[in-house]
């Protein structure tokens, strides 16, 4: 018993240290190359392209569009052909269109190439998830996942700040604005990555050369008989994984919070910048970038704190429930608030609470889909929940230009998590009474 657990203590640390910062860089360059428009809007491309908030936000939002298209075939293909290609190839694909970004010309070549970066991005994030339960054993995944998806509010937090300084200084460098340099700065990083992971990832525990055979022995018998194991409680073929109502259930649950992850995503800038005139203060680019760092910042600790209190405990409904419910609560209340601060306490109160729901979110399907089923199921659960990431930029940039405030937006976030905590609770019961 000893040897087995030093066995699968290293084991587990070696994949921990060699995959996850990785896969974490690769999300980082990911998620700011999606939602780095959203700082450029408020600095120059809005004015500069004459885009209304209804325009920026269907902008922001369509990227969705694709990204729903071939969410599943794409993560069919990752099942199929295997990670390390299957990766590199979306990096490359992405990073070509991300960077063509610095040289749109007009609002319709703006919704066209946004409409090719969801294209382009799709699959993505359910193939790493997909990749990471042939790694790590059902009982480390929450804290896993967490660690991996920490890329995002880093990438928001330090994109900010990077993406602001970019903006300010990059201004006239080879004759562009400073949004558009900024776009191009950060588009070609994924190109770059594409190459390094065609090298660097490894498909299976099997192949691992980098660990050593009882390490490939233990790590594969214990992915494997989990697998097994579910199969043999709950067999769930790809076709029923993508018709079966519970897939759809959880599809709308994760919408709802990832709502609010994409409205404060895309909006937050610009809600800040709105502060000037509300509470009748001045920031520069770079202080902008620095508050909306800090919801962020807070909310990246919370997340990884959280999923480790999830896997200890293996409770997971309430691990999701909770944080929802709260950060639901906190977000319509941010902008009737007297000052600058306190808005933004509550804004972090809400980031905090979408941050911390969505890494365990990503143990429930793992709970009862493995394999083929698993990559389907994963990856149509993100595809629909993803709508919202064209609903909630949209809906808030119309609701903006309609009302004239953000708040009636930020009304819709908060009634989109609250409904989602509801929905998760109510989903457990039903399951339970099912078996």
């Amino acid at each position: 018993m000893a040897v087995t657990t030093d066995v699968s203590r290293t084991t587990l640390r070696k994949i921990t240290l060699r995959l996850v910062p990785f896969l974490g860089l690769l999300y980082f360059v990911n998620y700011l190359d999606r939602v780095n428009i959203g700082f450029a809007g408020p600095s120059g491309m809005k004015a500069d392209l004459g885009l209304t908030e209804t325009a920026f936000g269907f902008a922001s939002g369509i990227f969705f569009i694709g990204y729903l298209l071939l969410e599943v075939p794409s993560n069919l293909a990752l099942h199929r052909f295997g990670a390390r290609r299957w990766i590199a190839r979306i990096l490359l694909s992405w990073g070509v269109v991300a960077t063509a970004m610095a040289f749109v010309p007009n609002e319709t070549v703006l919704y066209i190439l946004r409409f090719a970066l969801g294209i382009a991005e799709a699959g993505f994030f359910p193939g790493i998830l997909l990749y990471l339960t042939y790694w790590f054993p059902r009982s480390q995944r929450a804290k896993i996942v967490a660690l991996f998806m920490v890329a995002v509010p880093v990438s928001t937090a330090l994109g900010s700040t990077v993406s602001s300084l970019i903006i300010q200084y990059g201004e006239g460098i080879l004759g562009l604005s400073g949004w558009r340099f900024m776009f191009l700065v950060e588009g070609i990083p994924a190109i770059l990555l594409a190459v390094v992971t065609w090298f660097y990832l490894t498909d299976s525990p099997s192949l691992a050369r980098w660990l050593t055979p009882d390490e490939r022995r233990w790590l594969s018998t214990e992915v494997a008989a989990e697998h097994e194991t579910v199969e043999q409680a709950e067999h769930w073929t790809v076709r029923k994984a993508l018709t079966h109502p519970r897939i759809f259930g959880l599809a709308l649950i994760y919408g709802g919070i990832v709502y609010g992850l994409y409205a404060l995503g895309f909006f937050l800038p610009t809600i800040i910048k709105g502060f000037e005139e509300q509470y009748g203060v001045s920031y520069s680019v770079v202080q902008r970038g620095l508050i909306n760092a800090v919801p962020y910042l807070i909310g990246a600790v919370v997340m990884v704190w959280w999923s480790r209190h999830g896997d200890r405990t293996g409770e997971r409904t309430w691990h999701v429930a909770l944080p929802a419910l709260v950060g639901g609560l906190a977000i319509p209340v941010a902008l009737y608030l007297g000052n600058p601060f306190a808005a933004m306490t509550a804004v972090t109160v809400c980031a905090i609470g979408v941050l911390a729901a969505l890494p365990t979110f990503w143990a429930l399907p793992s709970e009862f889909l493995s394999g083929a089923a698993a990559a389907g199921g994963i990856a149509l659960i993100n595809s629909i929940a993803n709508v919202s990431g064209f609903a909630a930029p949209y809906v808030t940039g119309w609701l903006k230009d309609w009302t004239g405030t953000q708040r009636a937006g930020l009304w819709v976030v908060g009634g989109c998590m609250v409904a989602s905590a509801l929905g998760v609770l109510a989903l457990r019961r039903r399951v339970d009474s099912a078996r």
